[in-house]
């Protein structure tokens, strides 16, 4: 894991990007220089009564700029709060936090779903490799074009308003997608079918959990999730999401 610091942030500019779901950009002094893709910062809001920080994955890393992209859903009063923010407006950060996904040098499948596709971006900009980028919706779509300037990108929607009508299960085998590795960030159900697909197939797999967090740094043990092998010093079947994850090999983890 990458070490983290604590550092008071600007906010560049930052806009709704689709119902409730807003594009933020922040310029940091190490934070950006750090960062990994799959990473994720924590920001404290500036009420008093909402102690604990708000974990928000990391989508893009413009390290040049010293700058960070977070695109996030209004989820709860702190989201609200950050929502609110507008250009030069300071925030206190954390991060990096967690660990990143590994960057393979094999054709890879990048599968996002709903606020887990900002996870992916930085991603698809760094791999090196042929890849082949599947994005799932309820609706409403959100960064489809930063995608489309780094690979091939298959849609998949539920209400079948646009590209593949289900998920990104589906949209792949419509199109005939196949790959040696994949990349996935998204709800619970949909990472449990990609595990599945993945076996299945023969896959080297990676996925980030989404999971409320409490304190971000594994003290509080709050964003456990069941591991498939016990843990060599607490000798249970366990790992801390925000410290040993978000990313993990999807055999890890008993989803």
């Amino acid at each position: 894991m990458t070490d983290k610091v604590l550092e008071d942030a600007i906010i560049i500019r930052q806009e709704e990007i689709a119902t409730d779901v807003y594009s933020m950009w922040l310029r940091t002094e190490q934070i950006a220089d750090l960062a990994q893709p799959g990473q994720f910062v924590a920001l404290y809001c500036e009420d008093g009564s909402r102690l604990l920080p708000r974990p928000i994955s990391i989508c893009e890393i413009d390290r040049t700029d010293h700058a960070i992209r977070l695109v996030y859903r209004v989820a709860g009063k702190g989201t609200a709060e950050f929502s609110g923010y507008h250009t030069g407006a300071q925030l206190r950060v954390v991060g990096p936090l967690g660990n990143g996904y590994p960057k393979k040098s094999k054709k890879a499948l990048l599968l996002g779903g709903g606020i887990g596709v900002p996870p992916i971006l930085q991603l698809a900009k760094e791999l090196d490799c042929e890849k082949q980028i599947v994005l799932g919706y309820r609706d409403e779509r959100f960064l489809e074009e930063d995608f489309r300037a780094q690979g091939n990108v298959y849609i998949a929607t539920e209400d079948g308003s646009y590209g593949t009508q289900g998920n990104v299960l589906d949209a792949i085998r419509e199109n005939g997608l196949d790959a040696e590795i994949i990349y996935a960030c998204g709800p619970m159900p949909m990472l449990r079918a990609v595990k599945t697909y993945a076996a299945e197939h023969g896959m080297e797999c990676w996925i980030s959990l989404e999971e409320r967090m409490a304190c971000g740094i594994g003290a509080c043990l709050g964003c456990v999730c069941k591991s498939t092998k016990k843990d060599a010093h607490t000798h249970v079947n366990n790992k801390r999401i925000c410290t040993e994850g978000p990313v993990f090999r999807a055999e890890e983890v008993d989803i």
